[in-house]
C-alpha cells in the first residue's frame, strides 16, 4: 500500500484510476460480465427465433417502464413518506430498508418464476421435469415469508444493539 499524499489524508490516484475511473478489478469484473453476456445472448439467440427475443425485450422494457416504476416508486414512497421531515437526532436503524430487500428479492423470484407460481407453463414442463406447478405458489409463499422473517430478524437484533451503544 502507498503512503498517504501529504496534507490530503488520502493514496495518490494510479494512472489506472486516473485513465479508467475505477481501479483495475472493476474493469476485469466488468469485462468479464459482458463476456459472459454476450456469450448468453449467442446462446440464445441460436436457440430460438431472434423476433420474439426482440419482443420480450420490447415487453419488458414497456413493463418495466409504464408499469412496473411507477408502482414500486409510489410505494416506495408511501413507506418512505413519514421520514421526510425528520433532522433530528439519529433513531438507530430505520425499517425501511428491511422491507424493501426482502420485497425486492421476492418480487425478482416471482419474475423469473411467474409461469410456475401462477401455473401458466404447459404440459411440456411437467413432462420434461417430472415436476408439477402446483408445488410453486406455495414455495414461493414460503420463500418470501423466510425473507421477511429474516430481515425482522436482523431488523430487531440491529436495534437492540443500536440502543445498548446509545446508552
Amino acid at each position: 500500500m502507498r503512503p498517504a499524499t501529504p496534507g490530503t489524508g488520502q493514496r495518490p490516484r494510479s494512472w489506472f484510476r486516473r485513465l479508467y475511473g475505477a481501479g483495475p478489478a472493476h474493469a476485469v469484473l466488468m469485462t468479464a460480465g459482458f463476456a459472459f453476456a454476450g456469450y448468453l445472448l449467442t446462446r440464445i439467440l441460436g436457440a430460438s427465433h431472434p423476433g420474439w427475443l426482440l419482443l420480450w425485450f420490447v415487453g419488458a422494457i414497456v413493463l418495466h417502464d409504464l408499469i412496473f416504476l411507477p408502482l414500486y416508486s409510489a410505494l416506495d414512497r408511501v413507506l418512505t413518506s413519514g421520514r421526510r421531515g425528520e433532522v433530528s437526532a439519529p433513531q438507530g436503524p430505520t425499517w425501511v430498508n428491511h422491507v424493501r430487500v426482502p420485497a425486492v428479492i421476492s418480487g425478482v423470484l416471482l419474475l423469473v418464476t411467474f409461469p410456475l407460481v401462477l401455473r401458466l407453463s404447459d404440459h411440456a414442463y411437467a413432462t420434461a421435469s417430472g415436476l408439477h406447478e402446483s408445488v410453486y405458489l406455495m414455495r414461493w409463499l414460503l420463500v418470501t415469508a423466510g425473507l421477511f422473517a429474516v430481515s425482522a430478524v436482523l431488523y430487531v437484533v440491529r436495534r437492540a444493539r443500536w440502543r445498548r451503544r446509545a446508552q
